[in-house]
């Protein structure tokens, strides 16, 4: 291992062209030459042959003085100052090594504070203990960079003098970078923007608003899963989301929340898989399994939803923002997939949850976020799969008889160890828009119905459902009324009444 060539000059590097020649470093060079069975990083470490230091398309270059020695440990040391924490390379890295070699390579500098950060997560991720004695006279140093990765105050470990502050545990804690647009939008405080904005509201508009758009996102919620629920059932789960974060996390209320999506169960098993799952297609003519997305192994899911409701407990006790900590426990959870079928309205449930238990949100008062996801469903979809498709190519599975999917390998990492910076990047920009256009839009809408109706009642003095029928008649037709309608619906009114109404639905409601 300490004999291994890390250096390697190359214009591309596993399929990606770098935006010059260089010498691959740190992370990605570890994984390579130690051939971890593990997709490289999103963010690459190249050092520079023209000795110029930059950041383009997924390339952090360095100049030659920032060149790492050939050895695992300075080559771990660059990857943990330039590159933050990597808990999947780390995981893979631990079962390569054995102890001895370990405790050789942390000898070298013992209380060096990279070694005590490598010590620490050996431990941390292995739950098991090497033969080092417990450091003393040290002080305690953070665990995360808080410059490059988030982060949240964490708890004093005495025995390496580290302060654990990652934002999660063992068997749950995905990593979020930190880019100039999660900073942007933290930076802007959108909770309070979102408080200043409804309080301007009158408290009727906004109860109806808030009714309006339970239901607006409840179907959002089925539509984005191609479903097309009726009224009664989009209710249903609109109730229910409505009741996010009155109930603490944990697996029997994720049951409970299955039953309420899954309307029929005869031809759904319920509760947690027993067997494999995928998302994606059957081949046509054989039935084999084409996935694009490949669930956690059935017997890694409760652990894996052991972990991630301590990790939402750790983060909802913490001052970490809660529009990050959704994407880690919600895109998680989609990540996983822990049922046959109702993942994906769960997920999206859970970010309501998480928001309003971590104050974002009002309780009762809904935050459609399915309704912006709905409306961005293509870039949805691009970060479902940059989760899902690295990671393809390492899980290796036989389909089953019924056509479903074995997993084969130990896969239970890919599930708890991952960079989550794409889903919280596009989550914020559903809140943003949730904030700025959803909401808003609702709301003003509800103001030119009322507007409306104001001026039909003190006109034509037409009873509420009628009203009701005029304006989804009007809108369906492009503000005016069909010959169908005329001589239907509203017989009664005269074609003066008729043209009056048209004309009035377009200067208010347009």
């Amino acid at each position: 291992m300490n004999n291994t060539q890390f250096s390697q000059e190359i214009t591309i590097f596993q399929g990606r062209e770098a935006p010059e020649k260089g010498t691959i470093v740190g992370y990605g060079a570890i994984i390579d030459k130690l051939k971890l069975p593990i997709p490289i990083p999103g963010t690459l470490a190249l050092i520079s042959t023209k000795n110029r230091q930059y950041q383009k398309n997924g390339w952090k270059v360095f100049t030659p003085r920032y060149q790492p020695e050939e050895t695992l440990y300075k080559q771990l040391i660059f990857a943990l100052k330039y590159e933050g924490i990597n808990l999947l390379v780390f995981s893979k890295l631990f079962e390569k090594l054995t102890n001895a070699e370990l405790i050789e390579m942390l000898s070298i500098e013992p209380t060096g504070q990279y070694s005590r950060k490598i010590w620490f997560l050996y431990e941390w991720i292995t739950q098991s203990k090497l033969e080092i004695p417990d450091l003393a006279l040290k002080n305690f140093i953070p665990l995360v960079d808080e410059k490059l990765q988030y982060a949240i105050d964490g708890t004093r470990s005495k025995r390496h003098r580290i302060k654990n502050n990652l934002p999660g545990t063992p068997n749950f804690c995905p990593l979020i970078f930190k880019t100039k647009k999660l900073e942007n939008y933290i930076a802007e405080n959108l909770s309070q923007k979102k408080n200043a904005f409804l309080s301007l509201i009158h408290k009727d508009v906004l109860q109806r608003a808030s009714s309006f758009l339970l239901l607006k996102d409840s179907k959002a919620s089925f539509t984005i899963e191609d479903e097309n629920p009726g009224t009664n059932r989009a209710l249903r789960w609109g109730k229910a989301i409505g009741q996010a974060g009155s109930k603490p996390l944990s697996k029997q209320e994720l049951l409970r929340l299955q039953q309420i999506v899954i309307e029929s169960t005869r031809f759904t098993t319920m509760g947690f898989r027993t067997e494999g799952g995928f998302v994606g297609e059957h081949d046509r003519i054989s039935g084999d399994p084409i996935p694009d997305h490949i669930s956690a192994r059935y017997q890694d899911v409760e652990t894996l939803l052991d972990g991630l409701i301590e990790t939402n407990n750790l983060l909802r006790n913490s001052d970490f923002n809660a529009v990050l900590a959704a994407a880690i426990v919600a895109f998680g959870f989609v990540n996983i997939h822990p049922f046959s079928d109702g993942n994906g309205r769960i997920h999206r449930y859970l970010i309501h949850h998480i928001l309003t238990e971590m104050q974002f949100a009002q309780q009762g008062l809904i935050f459609p976020i399915s309704a912006s996801i709905l409306d961005h469903i293509a870039d949805y979809q691009k970060v479902l799969e940059a989760y899902s498709h690295p990671i393809l190519d390492f899980v290796d599975w036989e389909a089953t008889p019924d056509n479903n999917i074995r997993v084969l390998n130990n896969t239970m990492d890919f599930y708890r160890y991952y960079d989550a910076t794409v889903v919280a990047e596009f989550l914020f920009d559903c809140v943003d828009d949730t904030i700025k256009n959803v909401i808003p839009a609702e709301v003003n809408y509800l103001r030119k119905y009322d507007e409306f109706k104001s001026y039909v009642e003190n006109t034509l003095e037409m009873p509420d459902k009628m009203i009701a029928d005029l304006v989804r008649f009007l809108e369906q037709n492009n503000g005016l009324l069909s010959k169908r309608a005329r001589n239907k619906e509203f017989k009664d009114l005269t074609d003066v009444e008729i043209a009056e109404v048209e004309i009035q639905f377009h200067t208010i409601m347009k």
